[in-house]
């Protein structure tokens, strides 16, 4: 019998399956359950137990992993399950929230003995499914080291300060993707308007001070047109909303992020929020009728 704890897994879309199935193949006892059953079927077959509801998953587990869609999913389940669960139980929400919803989730478990966590990932389907997901992990020092073998499974965990500072760190993170992403697809256009091969104008830049995994994986999507969603725009646009909602709240004018958020929802409103978050180039090229 596995002496690793039992962990509850809520919400195995896109990147919750392949994380729950690193989970599986690591030897961690699994419950699973999902809006949609359907995905939770390809993780049975590794070993999970596909749970009809939320509050039956977390019964008998040690640890609650939490990976939805936004912040009001996660207060709705968080909800539905708070009267299910046991002092010493742990929760890590791995969704992308606001950091002070996060704060108060911890508050709020906090008054039932049960350790949180918030730890976002960056990484996109690619990460998830090979186990190298970037874990930003906010809350105690305690609790991280409770849950560092479950991350071990998944990612590279870091602890970035208290409850909601994970929050903030993935909040950084976008900041950077999400301006990445249309410093990349400019430069791309530019190239190609010019005259040059832009493929080949990727290439010559790679390695010098320009060089990002953004240029890598979602510059090779936008040369080839594969936009097949592993980070869609409309959840680009959600943690954007988020970015600047923080920044509100604590004083800051971010001029580039305000930019990209206007811009990647003027894809969505083209049509394109499905795709993913590199299509920002397509929305572009169409702004530039090329």
């Amino acid at each position: 019998m596995s002496t690793k704890p039992r962990i509850a897994f809520l919400g195995t879309g896109l990147m919750g399956q392949p994380m729950a199935a690193n989970l599986l193949r690591a030897g961690f006892p699994l419950h699973a359950w999902n809006r949609n059953a359907d995905k939770i079927q390809p993780l049975t077959v590794l070993g999970a137990t596909a749970c009809a509801t939320p509050a039956l998953a977390v019964r008998d587990a040690d640890i609650v992993i939490t990976m939805l869609l936004n912040g009001e999913i996660v207060e709705t389940i968080l909800t539905d399950i708070e009267p299910s669960l046991r002092p010493g139980q742990m929760v890590i929400d791995m969704s992308s929230i606001a950091p002070r919803m996060a704060r108060t989730h911890a508050a709020r478990l906090r008054q039932r003995d049960v350790d949180y966590l918030d730890a976002p990932v960056s990484g996109g389907t690619v990460g998830a499914t090979e186990a190298t997901l970037a874990i930003m992990a906010g809350g105690s020092g305690a609790a991280f080291e409770r849950a560092k073998p479950a991350f071990a499974a998944m990612g590279r965990a870091t602890l970035v300060g208290p409850n909601g500072a994970g929050q903030l760190s993935k909040l950084a993170n976008q900041a950077i993707v999400a301006i990445t992403i249309g410093a990349v697809s400019e430069a791309l256009l530019l190239a190609k308007g010019g005259g040059a091969d832009p493929a080949a104008v990727r290439t010559a830049i790679t390695g010098g001070f320009a060089d990002s995994r953004i240029l890598n994986l979602h510059g090779a999507r936008m040369l080839t047109g594969n936009f097949a969603p592993g980070g869609p725009i409309v959840t680009q646009i959600k943690d954007i909303k988020n970015i600047l909602d923080e920044a509100a709240d604590i004083g800051l004018e971010l001029p580039f992020v305000q930019l990209a958020y206007r811009l990647f929802q003027e894809a969505a409103d083209n049509g394109l929020g499905g795709l993913d978050h590199s299509a920002l180039y397509q929305h572009l090229a169409m702004m530039n009728k090329m």
